[in-house]
């Protein structure tokens, strides 16, 4: 499966950083997902949040196991400087990590995953835990953002989200890094906006956007965006224009 560059992803999280938190309300509701799944018995020495973004896993966690020494890591130094709460700071990517083998009891990561080779993450997470260490991962599946296939498809080619793996397919890539107790669970969030706009600038906000191979050079037409709108509108609730996130988590052991 394709991923986007590096290169890409830092700068659309370079350019998010001051917006994120204007937006996050569903990666904040993930993140209190994923910690409420966390064994109730964890209590970690040494912790990493990875792909930290603005940092607001670090106060559930905090909060959670005051006496850890928290490390937090983004591949955007833009999003590292938001990040509030008392820890180490470090640029780094989660797919190299710059940490010693066996050095943490607690590899956290939300909503990061995604944008990278989950077998390359999920190497490093196992080499960096102690043996008995525990996994605590949320990413995104397959029905990610299905309103904007549908919205786009009758406008152009291009393709306008990425093809996030199968909860299956996760759980499998856990299994062949070696780790145990492998426990995959599925959900969905849902957002909703006033109009197409306000859903399209939320997207961008977080830095959702733009991000995969083959996507759109340029701006849509007047005519393009009229199209997609009216095909989005299809799907209006009373709250709103729906804009679904397919969440998977993944929680196991080295």
């Amino acid at each position: 499966m394709n991923k986007p560059s590096k290169a890409r992803v830092r700068l659309s999280f370079e350019r998010a950083a001051a917006t994120y938190d204007s937006a996050a309300d569903v990666q904040r509701r993930i993140c209190a997902r994923l910690a409420a799944g966390l064994p109730a018995k964890l209590t970690p020495a040494r912790l990493l949040d990875a792909g930290c973004g603005t940092g607001y896993a670090q106060q559930l966690l905090q909060a959670r196991f005051p006496a850890a020494h928290a490390v937090a890591l983004d591949l955007s130094a833009a999003m590292l400087q938001r990040v509030a709460a008392p820890c180490c700071r470090l640029a780094g990517d989660i797919e190299r990590l710059p940490l010693a083998d066996s050095c943490l009891d607690l590899y956290w990561s939300s909503l990061a995953v995604q944008w990278c080779d989950l077998s390359g993450v999920l190497a490093e997470a196992r080499r960096v835990l102690h043996p008995g260490g525990q996994l605590a991962i949320a990413s995104l599946g397959p029905a990610t953002f299905h309103e904007l296939r549908l919205a786009f498809a009758g406008v152009d080619a291009y393709p306008h989200t990425l093809p996030f793996l199968s909860p299956e397919e996760i759980g499998q890539l856990a299994s062949t890094a070696g780790f145990a107790a492998v426990d995959v669970q599925n959900s969905t969030e849902i957002a909703h906006y006033a109009d197409f706009k306000s859903l399209l600038r939320a997207v961008k906000a977080v830095g959702a956007n733009q991000l995969g191979s083959g996507r759109r050079p340029g701006l849509l037409s007047r005519n393009a965006f009229a199209a997609a709108e009216a095909s989005i509108e299809t799907l209006r609730t009373p709250a709103g224009l729906p804009l679904t996130y397919d969440v998977i988590t993944l929680y196991a052991q080295r």
